[in-house]
């Protein structure tokens, strides 16, 4: 035992109110809210926010993996499941929103082993032209990091075995460095279906509410034989407003347009419009039974944004000026169970954000909300659609749809403490980083971490003669050997064996009967 602890350590070594009526923030018209919550917290948005996630001076390539903190991601990605279902625990957080979602489909229980889930990724950006799988483009996709520590995550924590998780996007092709990162180690077994290996599940068509020309669109096998879907989307803007978990599905068809699905289907002429109370194929997607209809989370990958789907991502045009970035990277991750929430929290960033408006007209849009208008209003949609779940059955809840109260507060009306609406819960992950600190001749750990266990070594004449394992996060320094001359304290996750703060270092009074610090 003395000798793992030797190797670890020598390693070592979130209430102003606006009067509904109001002009929101940002162009949007405020509105009562629209539709009923979904969730275990109905209309709950997690932001988790760490600026220490990400590091990159503006050279090379945005998705350089060295530009990320694996770690700090992780955490990001297990507090924000943990928040977004109202647990301690990551553990606990995806067991509650796999019961939510069964529930919600009549079912009882949880995650059963054996069950696949497909998590829809945003490749957008690679191989759009091309089947180069290099990923060497400056233009956005899904942050690989990000897409690592969802799937550790899921089977870390969630228990999903790596062999029954498929991440898609049948309109592109993943670069080859993310499925090789994305399925070694514990992740070997995770598939990856793209547009070369994608197979369209003919007995699986869309059926739109609105009538329109275009091709047939299959939904892939890897969809419909999922139980579950995670909308692994990006928040950024787009040529034709924005993008989030809403067009994200618009990489979940196959027809016989190969890298350009949309196109074929004729989906585009509803994006170019710039109207309010017309039919919207997004909200069909999120109605789709074997889409909307399976998704246990909704996720925006915002760690690094892009102003548009086209633009080269640079430090100038990804770091963002409304508060609390001032200047830095948005180093944030957005979840919910409900899509129409997520999707209004997204469109109100965006249209508030400066960097994005100035260089893409398109973003700052206030038609861009249209589908979220079809979409919380679908019992009764501006446009008269009828929408349906692709099966038939007119749907009656998609989720709740609203504006903030301003850029500053980012407030919803759950937030101002009424019973409807969007509840926006952010996550400031720095104030919660574990740091140890000194009081007296005791040593604590502030912000304990659920995985985290104090390590006090001992040191005499620079050798290692004792190790503690405190308990409660609090180790007291008069437990030193006599002839002790220092001491260090780790706080560790021992699980991961990784380091979850900042090391100290006192010295000893040797030989001393209560070795109290001298500093």
């Amino acid at each position: 035992m003395k000798r793992l602890f030797a190797v670890i350590l020598s390693m070592a070594v979130c209430l102003p109110t606006m009067p509904l009526g109001a002009s929101a923030s940002g162009g949007f018209a405020s509105h009562e809210p629209y539709g009923e919550g979904v969730g275990v917290c109905p209309g709950r948005v997690v932001w988790a926010h760490d600026p220490d996630c990400v590091d990159w001076d503006g050279s090379g390539y945005w998705w350089e993996t060295d530009n990320f903190d694996e770690n700090e991601i992780r955490k990001t990605v297990d507090s924000s499941i943990a928040a977004l279902a109202g647990k301690s625990t990551a553990a606990e957080g995806w067991e509650a929103l796999f019961e939510n979602i069964n529930a919600r489909r009549g079912k009882t229980g949880g995650y059963v082993e054996g069950e696949k889930i497909a998590i829809k990724a945003n490749i957008n950006g690679s191989a759009v032209m091309d089947d180069d799988v290099s990923g060497k483009t400056a233009m956005s996709y899904t942050n690989p990091v990000l897409l690592k520590t969802l799937l550790g995550s899921l089977v870390g924590e969630a228990g999903v075995k790596p062999e029954n998780i498929t991440v898609y996007d049948v309109s592109r092709l993943f670069p080859n460095y993310m499925t090789e990162m994305c399925t070694e180690g514990n992740l070997e077994g995770v598939k990856f279906v793209s547009r070369d290996n994608g197979t369209a599940d003919e007995n699986a068509p869309i059926r739109w509410s609105h009538e329109f020309g275009g091709a047939i669109n299959y939904l892939p096998v890897c969809v419909t034989e999922a139980s579950y879907i995670i909308n692994l989307a990006n928040l950024k803007g787009h040529s034709y407003g924005i993008t989030l978990c809403g067009k994200n599905h618009f990489g979940s068809f196959i027809n016989g347009n190969a890298m350009r699905p949309p196109e074929g289907a004729n989906l585009h002429q509803w994006l170019t419009r710039s109207e309010m109370g017309i039919y919207s194929p997004l909200v069909d997607l999120a109605a789709n039974a074997d889409l909307g209809g399976k998704t246990v989370l909704y996720m925006l990958d915002a760690i690094i944004c892009a102003v548009s789907e086209g633009s080269s991502i640079t430090r100038d045009n990804a770091t963002w000026k409304q508060p609390p970035f001032n200047g830095d990277y948005t180093s944030s991750v957005f979840m919910s169970q409900d899509g129409v929430a997520i999707d209004s929290v997204g469109a109100d960033f965006l249209i508030n954000e400066p960097t994005v408006t100035s260089a893409n007209p398109a973003a700052a849009d206030v038609t861009n909300e249209n589908y979220l208008h079809e979409a919380g209003l679908i019992q009764n949609p501006p446009s008269g659609t009828v929408y349906t779940d692709g099966k038939g059955n007119a749907v009656t809840n998609l989720g709740v749809h609203e504006h903030w109260n301003n850029a500053e507060d980012k407030q919803y009306s759950r937030n101002l403490g009424r019973d409807e609406g969007i509840e926006l819960v952010r996550l400031d992950m720095r104030s919660a980083k574990p740091e140890l600190t000194t009081d007296g001749d005791k040593i604590s750990v502030k912000n304990a971490s659920e995985n985290g266990t104090l390590i006090l070594a001992f040191y005499s004449g620079g050798t290692l003669c004792a190790v503690r394992i405190c308990r409660d996060s609090q180790g007291d320094i008069n437990d030193a050997p006599k002839n002790a001359d220092c001491v260090k304290a780790f706080y560790w996750d021992m699980k991961d064996i990784t380091p979850l703060g900042a090391p100290i270092s006192l010295p000893l009074e040797a030989g001393a009967s209560e070795n109290a610090p001298t500093r």
